[in-house]
């Protein structure tokens, strides 16, 4: 969208500003569906440090999660936690990952998450 969608922009500020991580959410963007639970940058970025921290091949990339760089003003991003990239009739990954989605960049999108069946 050339424009954010202002009322995608109020469900995101509505989320940062609860702090909650029970907003269901599936977005187009770039061609590709992803679904899943929206979570506030603060706790989003913290799960990503604690995933990296936890890698011995990663582990060096934590400290740049756990530095706080949200602004005044709306949101600009979807932070997703235990989300999929819908591929046909599969979600990658299974267990469900951590997207930060551009609400700029967001061309359709729905309240809910979508079923998948690897059937």
């Amino acid at each position: 969208m050339s424009k954010p969608d202002e009322l995608l922009v109020d469900v995101a500020t509505l989320v940062e500003s609860g702090h909650s991580n029970q907003m269901s959410l599936t977005v187009v963007t770039g061609g590709a569906v992803i679904t899943g639970r929206l979570a506030p940058e603060a706790v989003w970025r913290q799960r990503v440090s604690e995933v990296l921290t936890d890698s011995s091949r990663l582990g060096e990339f934590s400290a740049m999660f756990t530095a706080t760089t949200r602004g005044e003003g709306p949101p600009a991003y979807l932070h997703f936690h235990m989300a999929r990239i819908l591929q046909g009739t599969v979600g990658i990954p299974e267990t469900g990952g951590m997207y930060r989605v551009s609400i700029a960049d967001v061309s359709a999108w729905t309240m809910g998450d979508f079923s998948y069946s690897d059937r």
